[in-house]
């Protein structure tokens, strides 16, 4: 999957001709706090509220306004975590996409990227979930998928995670099989930190719960 797969027709982009105004319609419209801005069919910036909410006249056009949008954009081959990063570091709700010579693509909203990320990491297809705790100098991928697949499991997604100071990981990994006992009693014979196992159903619920709480906070 690239930046270009997550490109949807949610939020269009604004013109340097549109005013101030419109942008705040359409962001309450689309309900979003960034657009894209284009000239053309290059890409100019992203506007956001708080710009449009500090223009003394939401009646100027947006090119002739006393803004500065700033330019965080993600060419057509770049990763999804790319955008992930992006949106995450500057807050944004949503992103441009362009290609090698700056002229806009689409954009990704944070409503799309959060469905299509939930797609990549095999979220519901069927079996069971482990979140192990290991030391940084610890952690071998490779012993890992070998104690599951030498569980007759696979390891349908990974991610890893761990707090900017600390000397420990935390690896949640997605397992196609529910029955994890075998697998969890291996990783304690390897002296592995089990931190928490689901099963599908459980992880589903608890998911669901965080995403319906992420997309209505999204929808304010």
């Amino acid at each position: 999957m690239l930046a270009s797969d997550l490109i949807s027709d949610d939020v269009p982009p604004l013109k340097i001709t549109d005013t101030g105004d419109k942008a705040l319609q359409w962001m309450e419209e689309f309900r979003v706090s960034h657009i894209p801005v284009i000239e053309g069919t290059q890409f100019v910036g992203i506007v956001s509220d708080d710009d449009i909410l500090n223009m003394d006249d939401p009646d100027v056009q947006l090119g002739s306004a006393k803004i500065s949008m700033i330019k965080p954009h993600l060419t057509a081959t770049q990763h999804p975590y790319d955008a992930l990063k992006l949106m995450a570091e500057l807050g944004l709700t949503v992103l441009a996409v362009t290609d090698e010579q700056n002229n806009y693509v689409g954009a990704v909203s944070i409503q799309n990227l959060a469905v299509k990320l939930s797609q990549m990491a095999a979220i519901r297809e069927p079996g069971g979930i482990i979140i192990l705790e290991v030391n940084h100098v610890d952690y071998s991928l490779s012993q890992i998928a070998s104690i599951i697949e030498g569980n007759d499991a696979k390891v349908l997604s990974m991610y890893v995670s761990s707090e900017p100071d600390s000397n420990r990981a935390e690896i949640t990994l997605k397992i196609n099989k529910e029955d994890l006992t075998r697998i969890l009693q291996t990783f304690t014979r390897y002296n592995y930190t089990v931190k928490a196992t689901f099963h599908q159903s459980e992880f589903m619920d608890d998911l669901k719960q965080r995403f319906d709480s992420f997309m209505n906070f999204m929808n304010i």
